[in-house]
């Protein structure tokens, strides 16, 4: 939601509204009762906002977080010790999702950004090379759809 949305909620709500993932809360988070931990992976800082949408949102439906942001591929023993379900998250050519998914023995939710530089195609070349990865495990969203992303991890952790 805009900050304007948001500023009209609050005049009748109890709203928390958190600016980097856009997202309004109302009224208190919910216990933590899922079964893992969801990580929230990103290939770089600019895949931030979008990270933030699926983190808040998992955390919204009771999933205990983990934030690894600015992992990279070149990062990826960051990651290792975390595993329970991953979402990945990642602009340019979308390779993380398919590092990840090779190396972690959960479901991996990709998750393309519109961000990038070069041929990014406002996320299309990162969408395409998710939906093209050869990792098994892995399932692909719909670009900077963070919120998607953070439900279906939900729903997988509270299987």
């Amino acid at each position: 939601m805009s900050r304007e949305a948001a500023d009209y909620v609050a005049q009748q709500y109890n709203l928390n509204y958190d600016e980097l993932s856009q997202i309004g809360i109302i009224g208190d988070m919910p216990e933590k009762n899922g079964k893992g931990r969801i990580v929230v992976a990103t290939g770089g800082t600019s895949d931030i906002p979008v990270a933030e949408e699926a983190a808040r949102t998992a955390e919204v439906y009771g999933n205990e977080v983990v934030r690894l942001y600015d992992v990279g591929v070149a990062g990826m023993h960051r990651l290792m010790n975390h595993i329970d379900a991953i979402i990945a998250i990642a602009g340019m050519e979308g390779a993380l999702a398919s590092v990840i998914g090779g190396m972690a023995d959960c479901p991996v939710i990709a998750v393309p950004t519109s961000v990038g530089y070069g041929a990014n195609f406002g996320g299309l070349s990162a969408l395409l090379s998710m939906l093209n990865s050869c990792a098994s495990g892995v399932s692909v969203v719909n670009i900077d759809n963070g919120f998607g992303a953070g439900y279906l991890a939900s729903m997988i952790n509270h299987m």
